[in-house]
């Protein structure tokens, strides 16, 4: 059952990293603006996603920068919604 869990986690790891880079990958051809809500939004599940991998197999190094890169990414979530708004 371990060995599901770990392949289930470095999974939904491999997408969230797909999503990052996906997100910049759209921003540097100019198809998603980083004023969009949805760039943060991406970063932001992308790291979650990311960390879920981290969560089963540590690495302190790369924890620590998917948390910074939330919370970056939270707050460009939330500087967008409030500009909405």
């Amino acid at each position: 059952m371990a060995g599901w869990v770990e392949a289930g986690a470095n999974v939904v790891g491999y997408c969230g990293a797909a999503m990052i880079a996906c997100a910049y990958f759209l921003n540097q051809r100019g198809r998603l603006r980083s004023e969009d809500w949805r760039f943060p939004g991406l970063n932001l599940l992308g790291s979650l996603m990311v960390m879920v991998s981290l969560a089963v197999r540590p690495n302190w190094p790369s924890l620590v920068i998917e948390m910074f890169w939330s919370a970056i990414s939270l707050y460009g979530v939330r500087r967008n919604w409030r500009a909405s708004h």
